[in-house]
């Protein structure tokens, strides 16, 4: 049996942490020594404060930079050969690459890595092979993978990423569930959040949340609002603005709008959600979609581009509706449908609410991961750290 109980979990960036694995990773170091490896210093406004859980600055960049990703993965090499881990994890694609080939090259006898999408999907021609056999890599350096929806972990078979044998999905998906207690319907905060944003309580309001760059459809969706025939509609963007969308707002929409309203950053998208009444991903590629589940522990009903990943999310007709991505007018059919009928929206809201409390409450995943951590180290379960010998 395996007597080490540290375990390094590997991210590019502390917001992998600070947005989903913070509880589910203090949970964790209750049975595990637990370091978390990330670039600490160029994202300082991302704060991890765990208890027992040590943090190690390593520059990994998110772009492909071939001197700085080099110096990265000598440096979690020299570290892991120092540190003796039982087991290293990497989520995302620039962590899993680095991290998994330290790992391997360091006989880290556990390497586990969670595909999150695929970057490759939207691209063509060198990029996209480049990309996919980067995946690849990923894939052959580690002795587990897990991907976080199931239509996920199919693509990625049928693609010949990862051996089937090899994959597998924890619980019912997505890569921590969702606070229940944190994400939920309140018509307190709902007011309150519209008179914050200065929307009015009888508005009706979709909410995108995420990085607005092409690949998540935002330019699809701005195009769609505008065909809405609605009066007092609103859409509320939030999120980094990596393709200067603001900028392009008045091409767009012919003279720019007062009824889409951006806000860059929130700590705490809960409150947004509570203010929304629908909640719109129009994404080209997702690994899961984690805001979706959030925005339907809230009881919205998403409409969301019908692509693996956000079919894990959304049961069409039920908890929402899918339409073919890009497909602009099959958008505007299915928000308009929302827009106008208040009772499907509530009825929709509701059915999306029960879905996350029975499939993906952050209980159920975070107990999934540490099943699987005690399955794959040997370790007892029901042993707390102070415990494992």
């Amino acid at each position: 049996m395996n007597t080490n109980n540290k375990i390094c979990i590997v991210v590019a960036t502390p917001l992998t942490i600070h947005a989903f694995l913070r509880d589910q990773i203090q949970t964790l170091s209750h049975y595990f020594e637990i370091t978390i490896v990330a670039n600490f210093l160029e994202n300082h406004e991302y704060k991890i404060n765990l208890e027992n859980v040590k943090l190690v600055n390593i520059p990994l960049v998110r772009p492909i930079s071939p001197v700085k990703d080099l110096l990265a993965l000598f440096r979690l090499y020299i570290f892991f050969q120092k540190e003796h881990f039982c087991l290293v994890h990497s989520i995302t694609p620039k962590a899993g690459l680095i991290g998994m080939a330290a790992a391997f090259f360091a006989h880290i006898p556990i390497r586990i890595h969670t595909y999150t999408g695929q970057v490759w999907v939207t691209r063509k021609g060198i990029s996209r092979w480049v990309l996919k056999f980067i995946d690849r890599i990923i894939g052959f350096a580690t002795t587990h993978t897990y991907a976080d929806s199931l239509s996920q972990r199919d693509f990625i078979v049928k693609n010949k990423i990862v051996p089937s044998n090899k994959i597998k999905v924890l619980a019912d998906g997505s890569i921590s569930g969702v606070d229940l207690i944190r994400f939920r319907p309140d018509a307190l905060i709902r007011q309150h959040t519209r008179e914050m944003i200065r929307l009015t309580i009888d508005s009706v309001v979709i909410l995108f949340l995420g990085r607005m760059n092409p690949d998540k459809g935002i330019i699809d969706l701005i195009t769609a609002f505008r065909k809405i025939s609605y009066d007092n509609i609103h859409l509320v963007m939030v999120g980094p603005d990596e393709c200067g969308i603001q900028d392009q707002l008045p091409r767009l929409t012919g003279q720019g709008s007062q009824q889409i309203h951006f806000l860059d950053y929130t700590s705490e998208p809960e409150k947004l959600m509570a203010a929304a009444d629908i909640f719109c991903l129009p994404s080209y590629r997702e690994g899961f979609g984690s805001v979706v589940i959030e925005a339907a522990a809230c009881g919205l009903p998403s409409v969301v581009s019908q692509i693996y990943g956000l079919t894990d999310a959304v049961i069409h007709g039920s908890t929402g509706l899918l339409y073919p991505p890009g497909d602009i007018n099959r958008l505007v059919c299915a928000l308009q449908k929302l827009v106008d009928n208040p009772v499907l929206r509530r009825q929709m809201g509701m059915a999306a609410r029960t879905m996350v409390e029975n499939l993906f409450s952050q209980d159920r995943l975070t107990q999934a991961v540490l099943a699987e951590y005690l399955a794959v180290t040997g370790h007892g379960y029901n042993k707390p750290r102070n415990c494992i010998k």
